[in-house]
């Protein structure tokens, strides 16, 4: 199998080289030629860890080993052997992706990519360290931090947005222990923090600026396709717990509602249909900064518009990247088309696709947003009717969801990706749920835990109590100077 730039000019890699280069020169996306034949009834048999071997051996072809990586990368790290469980709550069924080592999706694919680079480095005979460079609206960067921390021959290098994450996120990045670990903030938003991450790999692109340097350049964000497909095994998850609880039949679809930024997440339900799951509409919900809910709508992609900073940080996002991805494989892989699109949205900030690629992304997507008052609400009442406590993000998705099923009639089974512990966001939590709100956000935690009784996650208690160890708040000009210095 072999991976090309969804912009086409840049030279075929294998699926492992797709994985250490994490961007292609040309400054587009790897994605494979073709989706391959996969035994989909099979993958539902198996337990989590082994349909994620199936699922990755398929993705990943050129990766050998991938029992040994799977079992490296998920024992011991997660609440229970499954992953990623899922709970009947009401009318829905919630996918908890919140129980794995940070508290967050991003664990399911940051504990698995370690795994894959490392092993690629070695079957390509590098010798270089690797140097990851990642951009965070919150979770992403304790997740890869985590995931690579101590990890010998790559280093890592987070970026986030300078009061754009939430404090419990940002505790979480800055006291992170690693001899082979940098963060820092940027001063801008989470849209200016991954241009830059995008701009150093193209001014590094033809090796001149890292000669002498004893490091190549990668990545943790959804932008490698070693972080995007271990996701793709939770949607194969969700299922089986559907399947073998009697709620559906092999082949019935199923819907599942995506809390969306980068739009990585969502993506991998639409590669899990690609590869045969019985995927029904995947539903895209946004924040107030709904600029995928226009684009599903209207088919026009327009980033000028003011950044909301909102109570679901991880989504204040304005140029969700792994779109780009989505136009490729819509549009019947047409380099050019992606290309010129791409290149219209970074000198006009905006573009329009074609009429036949909208339609052919509304018979597979829907898309509607919830603001912050619309999030809190769903929060107290889904608290109140189910005793279920969603974080901000989670109800943006059930929000959404409710609403995909009040306007279509759509009564087919719903899943609700669930992407981070309340915990997280302790301040918009406690408001939603008529708690008290005094003093900094750990006290928060405190209060809500004795609230709910719901037990405060392991590896977030006690961060107020752990010392600052990176400190660095850079202009974004300044990225590219900062990754230099390693």
């Amino acid at each position: 199998m072999q991976y090309f730039s969804t912009r086409g000019h840049a030279a075929p890699v294998n699926s492992a080289q797709a994985v250490l280069k994490g961007l292609a020169p040309d400054g587009g996306l790897y994605m494979m030629d073709q989706i391959p034949e996969f035994d989909v009834t099979g993958c539902l048999a198996k337990d989590t860890k082994a349909m994620a071997v199936q699922i990755l051996s398929a993705l990943l072809p050129d990766i050998q080993n991938m029992e040994a990586l799977v079992d490296r990368a998920y024992t011991g790290k997660f609440c229970s052997e499954e992953l990623t469980p899922t709970v009947s709550v009401g009318k829905f069924t919630v996918l908890e992706l919140f129980r794995g080592p940070t508290s967050a999706f991003k664990d399911v694919a940051l504990c698995m990519l370690p795994q894959l680079l490392t092993a690629a480095k070695k079957q390509e005979g590098l010798q270089e360290d690797i140097l990851i460079l990642t951009a965070t609206s919150g979770d992403t960067g304790k997740a890869a931090l985590s995931g690579f921390a101590d990890v010998p021959g790559v280093r890592i290098c987070v970026f986030y947005p300078e009061g754009g994450v939430s404090a419990v996120q940002r505790a979480q990045m800055v006291t992170q222990k690693g001899n082979n670990v940098r963060v820092c903030a940027v001063k801008g938003n989470f849209d200016d923090a991954q241009t830059g991450v995008k701009n150093i790999f193209a001014a590094c692109a033809d090796g001149k600026l890292l000669e002498g340097k004893p490091f190549r350049l990668s990545s943790a964000n959804s932008i490698n396709i070693g972080r995007l497909a271990p996701q793709i095994t939770y949607y194969f998850k969700a299922y089986k717990d559907l399947l073998d609880r009697g709620e559906i039949q092999m082949g019935d679809p199923v819907n599942f509602c995506v809390p969306t930024g980068n739009f990585g997440d969502i993506l991998a339900g639409y590669l899990a249909k690609c590869l045969g799951l019985p995927v029904g509409r995947l539903i895209c919900a946004s924040n107030a900064n709904n600029v995928l809910t226009d684009f599903i709508r209207t088919g026009i992609y327009d980033r000028r518009r003011n950044l909301h900073k909102t109570d679901s940080p991880s989504m204040d996002i304005l140029v969700s990247s792994n779109l780009e991805r989505l136009l490729y494989l819509l549009s019947g892989q047409k380099h050019s088309l992606v290309a010129e699109l791409m290149e219209q949205l970074n000198r006009d900030g905006h573009y329009q696709v074609p009429e036949s690629l909208k339609e052919a992304i509304s018979r597979q997507f829907w898309a509607d947003f919830a603001d912050d008052a619309q999030t809190a609400e769903t929060i107290r009442r889904v608290w109140e009717e189910n005793h279920y406590l969603c974080d901000t993000h989670t109800a943006v998705a059930w929000k959404v969801a409710e609403n995909y099923v009040n306007q279509t009639g759509d009564r087919r089974p719903m899943v609700v990706l669930s992407t981070a512990s309340a915990y997280k966001f302790p301040r918009a939590v406690l408001t939603a749920i008529g708690g008290d709100t005094d003093g900094d956000e750990f006290a928060q935690m405190e209060r809500l835990a004795r609230m709910t009784r719901i037990q405060i996650p392991g590896n977030l208690s006690g961060l107020q109590n752990l010392q600052e160890l990176h400190t660095d708040v850079i202009e974004k000009q300044q990225m590219l100077n900062f990754v230099l210095e390693e």
